[in-house]
């Protein structure tokens, strides 16, 4: 498969889901993907902070990415784990964030292991029974985080600021010196919604132009110069 990758020109990165603290595929298969298939990057979850994608509390994460950590690592000491993405990095995802990281420290009673860490750049609306993305499980209580429109989806000052607010979480957990990698960003409205091909194409080069310049001494990889990004992917090209 690596040898397919590099013809290629590209690098597979499979990606586990969860479902109800549960892995698919479950740890007895992922061993035996992860020894046939050495040197991947795993990606552990696809937005479980969305209840219409993993939907898991932060309780049913953490048992998830214990269990699909140590198959994979027991398999494969040298693949390279990474923490779910989030759909966008809000204040209130960051609390879902916070509560995964402690919650694994509880239980397991060590740092939650990550080889990378992994984050979506959508720009979407948090509010309960509304458009966007909702309101992370986990917290009945909470009915409201940030109320962006429409009109902001494509807004690049919103997604520069969710990756310096995930550099800066990075930082306070001791986590700086490890990479970021956007797995999903891009333009899920229509031209109907004000998003015509030429303001798709406007904000894919606007957007890798930021990605590719955006460094910053106090919050960046030192390893890559002090960017704040190291790969990112648009969805989606079908």
């Amino acid at each position: 498969m690596r040898q397919d990758d590099a013809a290629l020109g590209m690098e597979f990165v499979p990606m586990v889901r969860v479902y109800n603290g549960h892995n698919w595929p479950n740890e007895k298969v992922l061993y035996k993907l992860a020894r046939a298939n050495r040197g991947r990057t795993w990606l552990i979850g696809n937005e479980p902070d969305v209840k219409w994608q993993d939907d898991c509390t932060p309780e049913e994460y953490v048992a998830a990415y214990y269990a699909a950590y140590h198959a994979i690592k027991r398999a494969d000491p040298s693949a390279q784990v990474a923490f779910a993405g989030l759909s966008q990095i809000t204040p209130l995802r960051l609390r879902y964030l916070d509560r995964v990281w402690e919650l694994y420290q509880q239980k397991y009673g060590e740092e939650m292991p990550v080889d990378l860490w992994n984050m979506h750049a959508f720009v979407l609306r948090e509010e309960a029974n509304q458009w966007g993305v909702e309101i992370p499980p986990g917290f009945p209580d909470v009915k409201q985080g940030e109320l962006w429109d429409v009109a902001d989806h494509n807004n690049l000052q919103l997604i520069e600021g969710q990756i310096r607010r995930m550099r800066q979480w990075m930082i306070d957990h001791g986590q700086r010196e490890k990479p970021l990698w956007i797995t999903e960003y891009g333009i899920l409205m229509p031209p109907s919604y004000g998003f015509p091909p030429s303001v798709v194409n406007q904000f894919i080069e606007d957007s890798f132009d930021l990605f590719n310049s955006l460094a910053d001494p106090a919050l960046g990889y030192s390893a890559d110069g002090q960017r704040l990004v190291q790969r990112w992917t648009w969805f989606s090209t079908n």
